[in-house]
């Protein structure tokens, strides 16, 4: 085979992976429409649960959840009607010092043991935009339930080849005073408002 017909092979073939590549690449849209009415599930291989804690004014330590679910009921023509509910596992805490996590489990911070779940179940949905909304529900978290708000971003929706389903995005955030939660250990060198981040993907049946 020459160098020259090796070169066109090569070629060829980049083409074609290329080709293959976009049929799996979603038609994502941000838009009302893309958000489809019905029930959703949570990806759970695509959502992240991050918080965010000023730590005596050098910096804010960061840590997350790694387990956690979620589901969501949306109906198109009536979008304030939507319900989330979120059950985040306390004992998945996920931390670079893992000895530094068990003592956030213990006792004196989260008390994992007792409270080994905290719950999130929305009670009132404003559309503030086309493709976001402030999401109202009550936490309990640590033994106590206090009413929070989410602020949501729709990020878009598709129907995913690869996964087989609808798929739908949003980015949200919100702060809380962990002192509501019975969470005070520290208040003062260590922020009693905690940051919030959360993304992820719902899936919504398998389509034909």
């Amino acid at each position: 085979m020459t160098s020259h017909t090796l070169k066109a092979a090569f070629a060829g073939l980049v083409f074609s992976l290329a080709g293959c590549a976009s049929l799996f690449t979603p038609d994502v849209k941000a838009t009302p429409e893309a958000l489809r009415a019905g029930a959703y599930e949570l990806d759970q291989a695509h959502a992240a649960l991050v918080f965010r804690i000023g730590h005596m004014g050098f910096s804010d330590f960061v840590g997350r959840f790694d387990s956690f679910d979620a589901s969501l009921d949306f109906d198109a023509d009536n979008p304030e009607s939507a319900r989330l509910e979120a059950i985040i596992d306390m004992t998945s805490l996920s931390l670079p010092d893992e000895d530094f996590a068990a003592t956030l489990m213990g006792s004196q911070w989260f008390d994992a043991d007792t409270w080994p779940q905290a719950v999130f179940r929305s009670t009132n949905v404003t559309v503030t935009g086309e493709t976001t909304g402030k999401v109202t529900g009550d936490l309990t978290l640590h033994g106590e339930t206090h009413p929070v708000t989410l602020d949501v971003t729709f990020n878009g929706g598709a129907r995913d080849a690869l996964r087989g389903a609808y798929v739908t995005g949003f980015s949200a955030s919100t702060s809380i005073k962990r002192s509501d939660f019975g969470i005070s250990r520290y208040v003062g060198p260590v922020s009693d408002t905690v940051d919030l981040l959360i993304d992820v993907e719902f899936l919504q049946g398998e389509e034909s």
